[in-house]
């Protein structure tokens, strides 16, 4: 599985490096981001690309399973 750790970074990076994750990826990719409008966004794209998404809170933020 691929990871993509967005902690900590300004948007649009979590995005971006989501976007690029999910075009070089063969299978699921996690994404770690730290604040809840780039959960939202990382979960928005997802649905938009017809994927589905797990997510669940962490200590450091939220992890997001992309499938």
């Amino acid at each position: 599985m691929k990871e993509v750790d967005a902690r900590g970074l300004s948007c649009p990076e979590p995005i971006m490096l989501t976007a690029e994750a999910l075009k070089n990826a063969g299978g699921p990719v996690k994404v770690l981001v730290s604040e809840p409008h780039q959960k939202t966004n990382v979960e928005k794209l997802a649905k938009d690309r017809g994927k589905k998404t797990q997510t669940k809170e962490i200590d450091t933020g939220f992890e997001i399973v992309i499938e």
